[in-house]
């Protein structure tokens, strides 16, 4: 019997021709590195072992610096490139990009709304291995942000940070903390080392998927902040400039999902090719050539593909809004159209990836049930990537979009905070 080799199957994802060279390249140079975090994803499951190692090759592959530009020392990869790689990562291993979520989306806000000495500072410490966590939500349901910045009273140039934090998604693995405070006019963006005294980052994420994000709670206590750790200042009240860091950011969650759902096809095939009984079927018999087995398999496949395909297509549409923005041709509508893409392709792809990651038991019966080989973990991070994100209320904001012709962004505008503000574990 012929198999299609993997690599064949890959190529059947859309991407642009001028792509296709160098994400041969790309693919080829992370192979190793993923592969490795593959290996290792089901005892850090089953052990609660922080992924310490598996962000460690990232950052000497220089995975997390792939979205800044050569000029300061990335690799300048485009949004389509970017998000396949991010797929087969999470493919590997669904806590490391929503790891990253967060040094990925201060790159882009760094891309699309500093000056040049703020962006160059920053990205030039990413591209040099630095990594990004953030510290920008708190538990509370209110948009009120409780973490105070004041001035210190004995020199004029230094501050103080005070208050609580959680969703801290990232920061036990980060060299540097993305934080919202208020200074009591203001509210404020800033940057704080993670190791800096007063800081205490704590793994407390309680939520039954994603286990090893280190989404818990980060404590600020008189943390010092210098004027060159602030990156803007603001009133929540003042109008926002169209951006499409919320399109962005739900991508990578599309992407996660869409990793899970390839992990969901592997592991199914993989269980199938090793076993020697179908269900239902007494004695010694071959799943593999089970034609029930065999429609499973199918499935999978077709809503992998599925996925994978309306993550390609989302990302297309980033690098074109994103070339627009440089060229200064972006509009209100440009943002908007994305908004509306990114919020439809969420509603399909979370539907098929907790399809995909409940009908891969379909293979193998209670034995596919084993602890050994965890493979309710693509359930469960699934549907905790899937509950980050008001889904429900961004399909009634499509709806009203499609009837009224409501911009998503002044209907949901809380959601849209939420979304760019917290990574949400």
């Amino acid at each position: 019997m012929t198999t299609l080799p993997q690599q064949h199957l890959d190529a059947l994802i859309p991407s642009s021709h001028a792509d296709g060279d160098r994400d041969a390249v790309l693919q080829a140079r992370f192979a190793d590195v993923f592969e490795r975090i593959a290996a290792g994803a089901v005892a850090r499951e089953q052990n609660r072992e922080l992924a310490y190692e598996a962000v460690q090759w990232l950052r000497e592959a220089g995975f997390p610096a792939l979205r800044v530009p050569q000029r300061y020392g990335g690799d300048g990869v485009t949004l389509p490139q970017f998000f396949r790689l991010l797929t087969r990562l999470g493919e590997a291993d669904s806590n490391l990009p929503q790891i990253l979520r967060l040094n990925f989306g201060f790159i882009e806000n760094r891309l699309e709304g500093d000056d040049e000495a703020i962006r160059e500072r920053w990205l030039t410490r990413v591209a040099n291995g630095e990594l990004v966590g953030a510290a920008l939500s708190e538990r509370t349901a209110s948009t009120h942000n409780s973490v105070t910045l004041t001035r210190d009273p004995h020199d004029s140039q230094r501050w103080r940070l005070n208050g609580e934090k959680y969703y801290s998604t990232g920061s036990l693995y980060a060299d540097w903390i993305n934080v919202n405070a208020h200074d009591g006019e203001y509210d404020v963006n800033l940057m704080v080392r993670g190791n800096a005294p007063g800081v205490n980052r704590l793994d407390d994420w309680d939520g039954f998927g994603q286990r090893l994000t280190t989404s818990g709670t980060t404590r600020f206590d008189n943390v010092e902040v210098l004027e060159e750790q602030i990156l803007l200042r603001h009133r929540l009240s003042e109008p926002q400039h169209d951006t499409f860091q919320i399109a962005f950011y739900q991508n990578v969650h599309l992407a996660t999902l869409a990793g899970i759902a390839r992990a969901a096809l592997r592991d199914a095939t993989a269980f199938a090719r090793a076993h020697t009984r179908t269900f239902g079927v007494p004695g010694k018999s071959s799943p593999r050539d089970n034609p029930l087995v065999q429609r499973v398999i199918g499935r999978l496949a077709s809503l992998s593909y599925s996925a994978e395909s309306l993550v390609n297509a989302l990302a297309e549409s980033l690098e074109r809004a994103s070339q627009a923005r440089e060229a200064g041709l972006a509009t209100e509508a440009t943002y908007i159209a994305l908004d509306v893409e990114a919020y439809q392709a969420q509603q399909i792809v979370i539907a098929q990836v907790l399809e995909a990651t409940t009908l891969l038991f379909e293979v193998g019966g209670a034995s596919a049930t084993s602890e050994r080989l965890r493979l309710d973990r693509h359930w469960r991070n699934a549907r905790v990537i899937s509950s980050h994100n008001p889904a429900i209320q961004r399909e009634q904001a499509i709806g009203a979009f499609h009837l009224n012709g409501t911009p998503p962004s002044e209907r949901f505008s809380l959601a849209h905070k939420k979304d760019v503000n917290q990574s949400e574990a």
